[in-house]
């Protein structure tokens, strides 16, 4: 049976005691990086550093697993890769600058934008997955462990929910932290595009 995620907003108190008093420790941080990229003469350098490692961090959790060497030796402008891995990973980065650059340009996260990030990552069209099959399996038993949902109609009604919820700042009124990290959870759980979601 596929896991069906509630839509959002949650009628939950997530904003405990200790997640407030992550989300300040969060918010220092954030603001002390803010400051240091400030004194960065040329932002695109922090931004694209910060995006390939981000990419390689995220990248070897699906167990794609490459090391700075062959990132530094790859060239994605020149389509020259010194693994799969690494341009694998350097795919990713180039789908996160992408996204970060439509975001700051209109202020919103649709799913078109969503979409063209996923195919950036992917280099296809698959969009929103259309046929059911989709479980994520024990490697060692074979058990499957996860099934999202299977429906395409589903998954397009619950990416409409998420992206009202994304963009609708009058649904809730969780701090942008606790609200990001609701998102996030959303499309994990929902895993709605062809393959996992790993862009997020």
């Amino acid at each position: 049976m596929s896991f069906i995620p509630r839509t959002l907003p949650l009628d939950l108190d997530l904003e405990t005691k200790p997640v407030l008093k992550k989300l300040a420790s969060a918010h220092r941080a954030l603001a002390e990086l803010k400051g240091a990229a400030g004194l960065v003469p040329n932002e695109a350098i922090l931004i694209n550093t910060l995006s390939l490692q981000e990419a390689k961090d995220s990248s070897a959790i699906e167990n794609i697993v490459t090391t700075h060497d062959d990132l530094y030796r790859s060239d994605l402008l020149a389509n020259q890769f010194a693994s799969l891995a690494a341009k694998e990973v350097h795919s990713y980065a180039l789908a996160l600058r992408e996204g970060f650059a439509t975001v700051r340009g209109s202020g919103l996260i649709t799913n078109n934008d969503i979409l063209a990030t996923q195919a950036t990552l992917e280099q296809n069209q698959a969009g929103f997955r259309k046929l059911p099959g989709t479980a994520l399996k024990n490697d060692q038993t074979g058990e499957v462990v996860f099934t999202p949902p299977q429906s395409y109609d589903e998954i397009v009604d619950l990416m409409g929910n998420l992206e009202r919820f994304i963009n609708d700042d009058g649904l809730t009124d969780l701090d942008p932290l606790t609200k990001m990290a609701m998102i996030h959870h959303q499309i994990e759980n929902g895993t709605f595009l062809r393959t996992f979601s790993r862009c997020v």
